[in-house]
């Protein structure tokens, strides 16, 4: 019998945008790169929390017990090479180097300033450095070592003693609160307030949105972040009433007759909702500028897309081979610089599609076909910004009411 050729399509977990997107085509169209302005360096592979819901430990991707546990000086010196040619070649006055993990504290102090060190001698730019951490480490030496750096700090909490340990607890079980209190309470005295950059908080709905949002300003944050949990359309989220979550929130922050903290998903809701730009991924439909390096040293896409599949994040590529240059044309990297020709017809046709963005990217994404689709979160996000756009607008067009010349 004669055998007869059959064409195989190529399975791959997200066929959009990695075997549909035509990357030479979007480029051959006039869409240009745009070069990379904020680097996450994974500069420790482990944490000494267990923290339920870490996209890094307890979702889909399983590389990380393959990883070195730290950055070894040489990646470092490859990373921060890589980083001065990037600036060179798209004239970059300044970049945005973030510390991340696993938990980057567990680098050390010394570990850090031969980061710094390196990355400041070999970057022909201003590098503005910031780091993310659990806080559980935040005691006065290693904060003396972050504040001679010039290290800005980012801490994740969750609320009180309660909703923290819903979550964010040891490997024993044991609750961090009480750890990250007392690191934060140093963060935000007079001499080391200059490098508290604020705190992040992963949304519980299971948590009451006014309590947790009160409970973060017991510790006097200058900003405040506010995450939708990592989820996609084959993981939904692990509750509901994100939107009513938020509104009661927005209210409480919206209606405070003092300014009390920034919180950068509202203050960037209103500057999208009055015409301007967003300076965040997950709103609005500017072009993402983020790429990650792991402590091995390979070159990774947005991290929290290994709450979607494992190799998610891949890019196949290494500082030590590979300019920064080569991700540009990175399927993921095209993608999350397309804007709204990345987004699903039914973003595209949505009335708030210039504020909302279709969402973080990787909540858009389902088995089997990729991350073309609307956020899983797309009901709650509609509501929170229509929410948002009449209580500002709505303010604007009363306050020129009064104004008006009777």
């Amino acid at each position: 019998m004669t055998g007869v050729a059959v064409a195989v399509t190529p399975v791959h977990p997200a066929p959009w945008p990695y075997l549909d997107l035509d990357v030479a085509a979007v480029r051959a169209g006039g869409r240009p790169p745009i070069p990379f302005q904020q680097f996450i360096l994974k500069v420790h592979s482990r944490c000494n929390l267990a923290c339920t819901y870490c996209y890094v430990y307890e979702m889909a991707e399983r590389g990380w017990s393959r990883l070195p546990r730290r950055m070894d000086p040489v990646v470092v010196g490859q990373v921060a090479d890589r980083i001065g040619e990037h600036v060179r070649a798209h004239d970059l006055s300044s970049v945005e180097v973030i510390l991340h993990g696993g938990e980057p504290l567990l680098a050390g102090p010394a570990g850090l300033d031969d980061l710094v060190g390196t990355l400041r001698d070999r970057v022909p730019a201003q590098v503005n450095l910031g780091l993310q951490t659990n806080g559980t480490l935040l005691r006065p030496a290693m904060l003396e070592t972050l504040r001679q750096l010039g290290i800005r700090v980012g801490v994740s909490l969750d609320g009180d003693a309660e909703a923290t340990g819903r979550h964010r607890k040891y490997p024993s079980g044991r609750n961090s609160f009480a750890d990250v209190a007392e690191g934060l309470r140093l963060l935000a005295s007079p001499g080391f307030r200059d490098i508290y950059a604020g705190l992040l908080c992963t949304i519980d709905t299971g948590n009451d949105p006014v309590t947790t949002y009160e409970a973060m300003l017991e510790f006097q944050p200058p900003a405040l972040d506010l995450l939708l949990p990592h989820a996609h359309w084959d993981c939904p989220p692990p509750g509901t009433g994100y939107a009513d979550w938020l509104i009661a929130i927005f209210e409480r922050w919206y209606g405070a007759p003092v300014h009390e903290t920034r919180i950068r998903l509202f203050s960037e809701l209103i500057q999208l909702v009055l015409g301007g730009l967003s300076g965040v991924e997950g709103l609005g439909l500017q072009p993402s500028t983020l790429i990650v390096v792991d402590t091995d040293g390979s070159i990774k896409q947005l991290d929290s897309l290994s709450s979607t599949y494992a190799g998610s994040a891949d890019t196949g590529l290494h500082v030590a081979t590979d300019a920064f240059d080569a991700a540009l044309d990175h399927p993921t990297t095209v993608a999350r610089q397309l804007g709204v020709d990345a987004l699903a017809e039914q973003c595209q046709r949505c009335p708030v599609l210039d504020v909302c963005g279709g969402g973080l990217y990787p909540h858009r994404y389902r088995a089997g076909s990729g991350f073309r689709h609307p956020s899983v979160y797309c009901d709650d996000l509609k509501r929170l910004i229509e929410h948002v756009r009449g209580r500002v607008l709505g303010d604007l067009a009363r306050l020129s009411t009064a104004q008006s010349p009777r």
